[in-house]
């Protein structure tokens, strides 16, 4: 009950990774705020929490409307007495589209993807973290963990997703800048490769349309929906917090860093284990019989290992 009388926010979690650091910052004994558009799955959300002895408030959000988000606001400031301890961005609209659209060009889509992706995903992230500072600000201390992705990097899926993540972790590095004298911290986090809900149902987890084998072996070891937040309860009660705002992190740099492992049992994959990037590159693949797990490589060249996917 390490976090026990926190106050916590995070956005999209009917299902998928939000669900998954909700379940975990409510094992950890905070009260945690879930947002989602549909009442079914938040319910869904909310009735797993309680299962697991957590507190969970579900509130029906829409993160593309600016009055659903300044409600959620009010009502967090009302019932907390104006505490709010952590947030996580993490609502996300455009799966569905992105894979609908897998091997088109940008110019051979509509436009208005840019919209699904980015709108709840981007934008949205913006508002709450605005509503989110003043009140941590208020009370001089807070920590904001934006979900991104790889995709950030990297091309990965589509023009829009990847402009959408590097934007993302712009986001939370340059809040980072501005909140630091004021005691919040501001991070992005990295997940790896996650087996959702949606992904598995639809994809059937062993075909993904347009994308190269090696992908699809990395998503047969995924991460669970919860890994991250298991890192998120162990970042949040980090002594060290501020010394890591600013930080583009990955789910496997916490891991590490915090000696866990994901919540099935397994070991997390290290994507930046030099071990792991020459095993994705064929001519140099027989090199991973021989180089030891514990050497790690700058986060680009992680790119040389996407170049495979």
């Amino acid at each position: 009950m390490s976090l026990s009388g926190w106050v916590c926010l995070v956005t999209g979690a009917s299902r998928g990774i939000g669900r998954g650091i909700a379940l975990q910052l409510s094992e950890a004994g905070a009260t945690v705020y879930i947002t989602g558009r549909k009442e079914n799955t938040l319910k869904e959300t909310a009735e797993q929490v309680k299962e697991r002895g957590g507190d969970c408030v579900p509130v029906i959000c829409d993160s593309t409307k600016d009055e659903d988000i300044e409600e959620l606001f009010e009502q967090i400031k009302r019932e907390q007495n104006g505490r709010l301890d952590l947030l996580v961005n993490n609502a996300y609209a455009g799966i569905q589209d992105i894979f609908e659209n897998i091997g088109k060009k940008f110019w051979e889509t509509d436009p208005s993807i840019w919209d699904s992706i980015n709108n709840a995903g981007l934008r949205g992230h913006y508002f709450f973290s605005v509503y989110a500072s003043r009140m941590m600000v208020a009370q001089g201390r807070g920590l904001i963990v934006t979900i991104s992705s790889f995709g950030g990097l990297q091309y990965l899926f589509s023009v829009p997703y990847g402009v959408g993540k590097a934007a993302c972790d712009r986001l939370a590095v340059d809040m980072a800048v501005e909140l630091r004298s004021r005691g919040v911290a501001s991070v992005s986090v990295w997940p790896g490769a996650v087996r959702t809900e949606l992904l598995c149902g639809f994809t059937g987890i062993d075909v993904l349309p347009g994308i190269d084998t090696n992908l699809q072996d990395v998503m047969a070891n995924a991460e669970t929906t919860e890994l991250s937040g298991r890192c998120i309860v162990n970042l949040a009660k980090d002594k060290n917090l501020m010394s890591m705002t600013g930080k583009v992190l990955m789910t496997c740099d916490l891991a590490r860093r915090y000696g866990i492992q994901d919540v099935d049992g397994r070991s997390v994959i290290d994507y930046t284990s030099l071990k792991f990037i020459v095993s994705k590159i064929p001519y140099l693949s027989w090199l991973s019989a021989v180089v030891p797990s514990f050497i790690r490589m700058p986060r680009i060249m992680l790119t040389m290992a996407n170049s495979r996917f």
